[in-house]
């Protein structure tokens, strides 16, 4: 099944070259749980704050449910500002 992948600010490294801005599209066997492809990369889980798939917050007990074709999983990492 195919998924996009998608990190942001700081996250954006563990992404392979081929990868497009921050985003790249990946061919997964059934049944890939978002947190399987954030290990997949070597995102640290420490640095995983903010995770959508399809636009929808998904909490950390959330994390370990299959994904379906066409998914998009995004990720951020916490952010600071003012």
């Amino acid at each position: 099944m195919q998924v996009t992948f998608k990190l942001f600010a700081t996250l954006m490294q563990h992404l392979p070259s081929a990868a497009g801005k921050h985003a790249i599209t990946l061919e997964v066997e059934a049944a890939v749980t978002p947190n399987q492809l954030i290990d997949r990369f070597s995102v640290p889980r420490s640095q995983v704050h903010l995770v959508l798939v399809n636009g929808v917050y998904l909490a950390a007990k959330e994390r370990n449910k299959p994904l379906r074709d066409g998914d998009v999983l995004a990720v951020w990492p916490p952010v600071a500002g003012g």
